[in-house]
């Protein structure tokens, strides 16, 4: 289990995030690849997984979703259409400049596909690893502790128009049905 280490090189201004949007756009529509699972065992703790266990009840099994609080629902309680994120690998890769610093980003699924609400709308299946998730409508921006890892600009890139046509802060998803996911694995579109 790894501590957050906010320490970064210095954070990149808007035009060198800017100049990273082609490779991000060469992402797959489908047949991508995880890249990488990070469970989230406490506060500003991360842990690189091996392999994750999704579950349909519990989330990324040993991760703090189940505990978090949510001002999206009428109780407080964790928010079932925010059980998993789902980010870009490409875009986490440039705003974090460092493949040790990816995990910061506090997705738990980084994933090599076109994440774009034109590519993946709300309803949207994916088979990924032997699980199966679906793409929700709730929002996924980035917020104060996306800036204070990755810089201001950075946060204005991931919530610009652009960035959200994108969806380079990621998605909000839940899971169908349960199983493992590991770096390497397939994330794919199943028919609608």
């Amino acid at each position: 289990m790894e501590h957050l280490d906010t320490a970064a090189p210095e954070h990149l201004d808007t035009a060198a995030l800017e100049a990273g949007l082609g490779h991000i756009r060469e992402s797959p529509a489908d047949d991508g690849t995880v890249e990488l699972v990070v469970r989230r065992p406490a506060v500003n703790e991360r842990e690189v997984l091996a392999v994750g266990h999704l579950d349909v009840d519990a989330g990324l099994v040993g991760d703090t979703w189940p505990v978090r609080r949510s001002s999206r629902t009428a109780d407080g309680a964790a928010h079932p259409d925010m059980q998993l994120t789902v980010i870009n690998a490409r875009a986490a890769l440039l705003v974090a400049q460092d493949p040790d610093r990816c995990a910061l980003a506090g997705d738990q699924l980084h994933v090599d596909l076109d994440l774009s609400p034109v590519n993946l709308p709300a309803g949207t299946r994916l088979a990924v690893g032997s699980a199966v998730i679906e793409v929700t409508g709730q929002p996924h921006l980035g917020c104060a502790k996306f800036a204070a890892r990755f810089g201001k600009d950075a946060l204005r890139f991931v919530n610009s128009r652009t960035g959200r046509s994108l969806r380079l802060r990621g998605l909000n998803a839940r899971i169908v049905a349960p199983g493992t996911v590991r770096p390497g694995d397939a994330i794919r579109k199943l028919p609608g």
